[in-house]
């Protein structure tokens, strides 16, 4: 079910809060639970009982984890139950990727191919995957006591906000809360603010600046010239973050309307001055979890500097193939494995010493390249996009010129991504602190009564726009709902 449907954001979502609220607390995670196996189940079909095995799967194992500390066993049973979440995850996501390229091995040998399986993916199955990971590891790490019930493990791995798409939470940082959690006005308006800036996102960006995007990287690479390129890859890097971000703040917000905090997931990334940066501020529980759950134990960076290098490729590398089956997805992880190696070398240390707008460009260019094997069908397409970048395309001169895009609404979409795209307006927001004391975070703690009537009339308007594009049925998926 998308956020983004009138079925969710009129029927689905305002019910359940309504049921929610007059129900006794003890009986809340359970009515959760049943809300998110029906919110999956509605496009989920019979993969709703695969995910329900797998919980209970994982929820039985955790329990003994939790009872073996310490011993050989639970060191066998984790590495058991985490095998088999990754097996569970190749099995429907790389299995065919794999046949196809065994048959690009059999047909050089001159041995005749497999024959491909054709499964279906599972919606939202490597967040899962890396969620049901997570509450292993933990436990075994004494970092959280295991749910003895069935509910509480359950909500953790299928609450519906970020059952989908994300934030990875950990289990660790939200096993407190599945017990008990507060419930307060200003936590459930907090929530709903966050939500109507997410829906703004997705639909006044993101969907503007999608439209542009697919129709250009749809053109056959003959009629591509350098402003189509430019244009078509401006407009995705505009859209896959304000998607991307839209769906975290609105997850983020659903979890306040329910007295949860989730973690933050972005931090302004395009204004970052690195790649190391980047990925200080892009999709952060991803990159944590990494960081975390592979890089660290793998020796991270407390090994030698080849041995750092390599683990920064294998955990780029992976990262890549975890946003998809495709050599497209490989190459975009190893590309910036690459450059965060060659930022621990000479390059890092000219931009420690360069303008910071240096840094900006590089980081930008590095990323917008990255992006377009990140959106390619093909690693052909992606280099014939990148030509056409670089002024070595459109042989053919494709029909519709590149301004034939520039519409108004375009137009401001794009001067509403770039503006916010940097933290514009936390720093408005600071400033209309009274007193002009600095404050810590994203927004300030007192504010002046004007600047709060304008922050809501400001909502209320980027609410009714939102729900103009909802009526027109404008929206589309998510992108990160393919992974």
């Amino acid at each position: 079910m998308l956020f983004t449907e009138p079925t969710f954001l009129f029927g689905f979502l305002p019910l359940l809060l309504a049921i929610y609220y007059v129900t006794p607390l003890r009986a809340r995670n359970a009515l959760l639970v049943v809300a998110s196996v029906l919110f999956y189940a509605r496009d989920g079909g019979a993969f709703t009982w695969l995910i329900l095995a797998s919980i209970v799967i994982n929820t039985i194992a955790a329990v003994w984890v939790d009872r073996l500390r310490g011993t050989p066993a639970a060191t066998r049973l984790l590495v058991a139950i985490v095998g088999l979440n990754l097996l569970s995850l190749a099995t429907f996501k790389y299995s065919g990727f794999f046949v196809e390229n065994l048959n690009v091995a059999l047909g050089a040998a001159g041995r005749g191919p497999l024959a491909a399986p054709e499964l279906l993916l599972p919606i939202g199955i490597s967040f899962f995957t890396f969620h049901s990971i997570s509450y292993i590891v933990d436990v075994y790490r004494r970092q959280a006591v295991a749910q003895k019930g069935p509910v509480g493990a359950a909500l953790y791995l299928l609450f519906f906000p970020q059952l989908i798409a994300g934030p990875i939470i950990r289990y660790k940082e939200i096993a407190a809360q599945i017990a008990a959690r507060p419930h307060t006005a200003s936590g459930f308006a907090l929530g709903v603010r966050r939500f109507i800036i997410g829906l703004a996102k997705k639909l006044l960006v993101a969907g503007v600046v999608a439209r542009p995007a697919d129709a250009i990287f749809g053109l056959p690479p003959g009629e591509l010239t350098a402003a189509h390129a430019w244009l078509g890859v401006g407009c995705y890097t505009l859209q896959i973050y304000f998607d991307f971000s839209g769906y975290s703040d609105m997850a983020i917000g659903l979890g306040h309307m329910f007295g949860f905090t989730f973690p933050e997931n972005f931090r302004y990334p395009y204004v970052a001055s690195s790649v190391q940066d980047f990925w200080k501020r892009w999709h952060i529980s991803l990159s944590s979890w990494f960081r975390d759950y592979l890089y660290i134990p793998l020796g991270g960076s407390r090994r030698s500097p080849a041995r750092v290098y390599l683990n920064l490729t294998i955990v780029f590398f992976l990262c890549g193939l975890w946003h998809g089956a495709s050599w497209t997805f490989v190459i975009w992880g190893l590309m910036h494995g690459l450059f965060l190696v060659l930022e621990r070398l000479a390059l890092g240390r000219w931009l420690s010493s360069a303008p910071r707008v240096v840094g900006w460009a590089y980081m930008l260019v590095v990323v917008m390249v990255g992006w377009v094997f990140f959106r390619a069908d093909t690693a052909a397409h992606a280099w014939a996009m990148l030509g056409a970048m670089a002024g070595l395309g459109a042989a053919i001169p494709t029909p519709y010129a590149a301004s034939w895009y520039l519409t108004p609404e375009l137009l401001l979409a794009v001067i509403a991504g770039i503006v916010g795209s940097a933290p514009v307006v936390p720093a408005l927001s600071r400033f209309a602190a009274r007193g002009g004391a600095r404050v810590d975070g994203d927004a300030p703690a007192e504010i002046s009564p004007s600047w709060a009537v304008g922050a809501t009339v400001a909502l209320a308007v980027l609410l009714v726009a939102s729900m103009t594009q909802v009526a027109a049925g404008s929206f589309s998926p998510f992108i990160y709902f393919r992974f």
